[in-house]
């Protein structure tokens, strides 16, 4: 039976056992048994620093130099042009012919902006003394458990960038798997009770699915933060008891023995009995993780989970952690998706990133502070990331438009050297200029942390380019 055969089978006896999962999650039960089938094994290729990833992603393109990339002299030549600055062969491409950066649209456009102050202070944080946004307290005091990559660039200039950062690849190049995905790929499971790869937030049309030629059993799965109904489809289609659905089980399990029994070297037939009893034994396990009523009072509100504003985020980053610590392997969370993105200040740049911010800066913290107080960060790797910068030029008259050119990550975690910054754009932020990095080092870096080469993981088929693999970003290695 080939892969297309099993699926189908697997959806018409779920239909009929009214498990009523929808395709995609069980795309993604069946993902490990299948990857089984094309890999020679699914153990690491190197050992490995990190077990789990948190990757959290901030839709629209976060301001760099409003959150990890201070630049005083913005502030200095507020209201004049960069060719008015001692700085103006930043926009001199005869000085860049480096890079390799293809944006649509008028290049030197932005030599008629004018210079837009920075909106918001940065203080030294931590005993590493980073400079971080005043808007980002909570999150500065876990600086020295942070390194800070200030010289990332990328090639699309509007929001397709944010299918660029997942997979590596602009848009007009075709669609290809994201970083999540290959981790599913490469890796077997930590909790057979439980989805490996599990997706939290809105996502765009352009960013919608994530396993693309390596197949749909490797999308992430969507969950909510609700444990009434933490997976759409997650519940039987009609009247069905728990002992009733566990009767229905054991037949199949009895009937499941005799083929194994017949053909005891079929892997296709082991994975879909296996993917039966995941979507089993998940319909308790993921509403149980979604319920916070073990949880304290005082870890809820580290997460800020006691205050509107941040109760949103913080449930997620609290569903996370509690996913993490279970086994799941790869979560990746959206904040202000749909549309363009929430972080998208085009303008009111000071009251639109003031609210992001407040949104998030309390719920990351708390996300570091409780993964290090219950021994999980060491096997944890937290990713922030964001499609692009945000121009020095003022766009309109109180905003910054999209800047593939430079922006900035962070990680933490598992394999990661706190208190850490590397690379760095020029005085104005507009370039990356020191140390530049294309948005798959960070891949290459998840990946090497994680064990795997991405190398062995390509499909003979579908060979890849240099550029897709990366380089890994070993100064901010422990």
């Amino acid at each position: 039976m080939n892969n297309l055969s099993l699926l189908a089978s697997r959806r018409r006896f779920l239909g009929r056992s009214c498990l009523g999962f929808g395709a995609l999650a069980l795309d993604a039960m069946i993902a490990r048994e299948l990857a089984a089938s094309s890999l020679e094994n699914l153990l690491p290729h190197s050992a490995p620093k990190a077990k789990s990833v948190i990757w959290m992603f901030m839709n629209g393109g976060t301001s760099h130099l409003e959150s990890f990339d201070p630049k005083p002299m913005i502030d200095k030549y507020a209201g004049k042009t960069i060719a008015e600055t001692p700085y103006k062969d930043v926009q001199n491409p005869a000085n860049f012919k480096d890079l390799r950066v293809v944006v649509k649209g008028d290049a030197n456009g932005q030599q008629r902006n004018k210079l837009f102050p920075t909106q918001i202070g940065f203080q030294k944080r931590g005993q590493s003394g980073i400079p971080v946004s005043d808007w980002f307290p909570h999150l500065g005091s876990m600086v020295d458990e942070m390194a800070i990559v200030r010289s990332m660039w990328t090639t699309d200039d509007n929001h397709g960038a944010q299918t660029q950062f997942h997979s590596g690849r602009h848009m007009l190049d075709g669609e290809f798997p994201n970083l999540g995905a290959w981790v599913h790929y490469g890796l077997g499971t930590l909790n057979e009770n439980l989805p490996q790869f599990i997706s939290m937030g809105t996502r765009e049309y352009w960013n919608k699915r994530d396993g693309h030629y390596l197949g749909p059993s490797h999308d992430a799965v969507p969950v909510k933060v609700d444990p009434a109904n933490p997976l759409d489809f997650g519940r039987p289609e009609s009247d069905m008891t728990f002992t009733e659905q566990k009767s229905a089980f054991g037949l199949l399990d009895k009937l499941g023995g005799i083929a194994t029994h017949r053909r005891p070297f079929d892997r296709e037939l082991a994975a879909r009995l296996q993917s039966y009893e995941l979507a089993f034994r998940m319909q308790r396990s993921l509403p149980e993780v979604m319920d916070f009523a073990q949880e304290t009072e005082a870890t809820k509100n580290l997460y800020g989970i006691d205050r509107p504003e941040t109760r949103p985020f913080g449930q997620q980053l609290l569903a996370t952690r509690r996913l993490i610590e279970k086994g799941v392997r790869f979560v990746q969370i959206q904040h202000g998706g749909g549309g363009a993105g929430a972080w998208d200040a085009h303008e009111g740049l000071k009251g639109n990133h003031a609210s992001n911010c407040l949104q998030t800066d309390k719920p990351m913290a708390g996300l570091l502070l409780d993964l290090k107080r219950r021994g999980l960060l060491e096997s944890t790797l937290v990713v922030w990331a964001t499609e692009f910068g945000r121009t020095p030029g003022t766009q309109g008259t109180s905003g910054r438009d999209h800047h593939p050119f430079a922006f900035s990550v962070w990680m933490a975690g598992g394999g990661i050297k706190g208190g850490t910054v590397h690379g760095a754009t020029d005085e104005l932020g507009f370039h990356a200029v020191e140390n530049r990095h294309y948005v798959t080092d960070v891949h290459a870096t998840i990946l090497h942390l994680m064990g795997l080469d991405s190398r062995r993981l390509e499909i003979p088929e579908r060979k890849r380019l240099e550029i897709d693999h990366g380089n890994v970003i070993r100064p901010i290695l422990a």
